[in-house]
């Protein structure tokens, strides 16, 4: 089956990111990075860009430990 709807990239505050249905609302805690298109051209955007799966708040304790 043919999955014609348009997705939008989302981003959360830990920089995790996710794919939503444009026809929906974005969930609280969530937005919406401008970026919007087929479910695999959005995936293909967020391979390219979230390159380190890690989240903020941990990539940050560890920066603090590091210096």
């Amino acid at each position: 089956m043919a999955d014609d709807r348009v997705y939008q990239v989302v981003v959360n505050h830990e920089e995790q990111y996710s794919i939503w249905d444009t026809q929906m609302d974005i969930p609280a805690g969530w937005t919406a990075v401008g970026v919007s298109g087929s479910r695999a051209e959005c995936l293909a955007h967020i391979d390219r860009t979230w390159t380190d799966i890690t989240p903020l708040s941990v990539r940050a304790k560890y920066a603090k430990t590091a210096s």
